[in-house]
This record gives C-alpha cells, structure tokens and sequence, in this order.
C-alpha cells in the first residue's frame, strides 16, 4: 500500500471514529446504529463494514481511539515547571481538545450505565488514565505546599465535570484560559498567580 493509499485510509478511518464517537456521546450507545453513522458520514452502512465489522467493534475502536489519543497528548504536555504551570497547561490543553476538536465525543466518556459492559470497563480505564495525569500534578502541588484543597478527589471530580462541559461554554482562547484559571482556583491558585 503506498503512503498516499495508507494516509487517506487512515484519514477516512479517523472521519468514521470521530463522527461515531459524537453520535455515541449526542444520543448514546442503543440509540445509533450504523446506519445513522453512515447517513451521517454520507457513505453507504456497506462502506462502514469494509472498515469495521460491528456496531460493537466500530464503538470500541472510537472509545480506545480518541480516549487513547486525547490522554497521550495530555501526557505529552512538558513536566517542566511548577506544579501550578504543569496544572494549568494541562487544563489548557484538554479544554483546547475538548472545544476544538471533540466537542460532542467528550460525553462518550461520561461512561453510561446502559452501555454494553465491555464499553464501560474501557471508558473507565481510560478515565482512570486520564484522571492520574492530573492527580500526579495535584498531589504534588500539595507536597511542595503550592496548592491547597479540601480532598482530592472531590478537587479532580470537579475539575473533570466542568471540563466535561467546556464545549458547552467555552468558544475562544480567551474563554479557554478563563475557565482554565477559574479551575485553577480549585486547588487555592488564583488567576493573577496562575500563570
């Protein structure tokens, strides 16, 4: 397969996984079928199957895909600096990720209680994942004395929930480092001292 052949592949491969993951996450996992992904991407449901062969395997591929993608480039971001730039970089960048690029495959890790169990433990390994680059940093704000906050995790659960809905009400860079410094203040950081 050329290089052309293979990037286009894997570019259209990328169009299925993103446009089903914000099906999945618009209406959830009973209510979309392929043929909704299909009629969506406007392909034929025939097309979908030469790339994926199930509801199921076309799920767990966006799952595995964007949640796999989205924490690898959280963990990417540079360990360099002080825990409250590390924090705020890395709420920066999933904010940015979350309104730019995945605004409505963002719920697909709300992880639904209906959903088939298989999908469920990936989404919650994956939020673990997810969780832990964040809880790294926290944790040591809170041993070098940087950051002050009642307990952990109600700290990463709030954070997580208001990111959750930063495609919601976020629409610029402006709104980005707002809601960035505003959950910064979750951990005793105030805006002027955040970056």
């Amino acid at each position: 397969m050329s290089q052309r052949v293979a990037r286009k592949r894997g570019q259209r491969v990328r169009a299925i996984l993103t446009t089903a993951a914000e099906l999945f996450g618009e209406r959830g996992y009973r209510e979309v079928s392929l043929e909704d992904v299909a009629e969506r991407l406007d392909v034929t449901k025939g097309s979908l199957y030469y790339y994926f062969a199930s509801k199921d395997e076309l799920v767990t591929a966006a799952i595995e895909t964007l949640g796999t993608d989205w924490t690898d480039r959280l963990e990417a971001v540079p360990a360099a600096g002080t825990p409250t730039e590390r924090l705020r970089a890395l709420l920066r960048e999933h904010i940015r990720i979350a309104v730019r690029e995945y605004p409505a495959a963002l719920r697909l890790f709300l992880v639904p209680d209906d959903w088939p169990e298989e999908q469920r433990a990936r989404i919650k390994a994956l939020r673990r994942r997810h969780d832990a680059v964040f809880r790294a940093v926290v944790e040591e704000g809170l041993r070098t004395g940087e950051f002050t906050v009642v307990a952990v995790d109600p700290t990463l659960q709030a954070m997580h929930a208001a990111m959750s809905q930063a495609p919601v009400w976020v629409r610029d860079d402006r709104g980005i480092d707002q809601l960035a410094d505003t959950l910064m203040m979750l951990v005793g950081v105030s805006a002027g001292t955040a970056a």
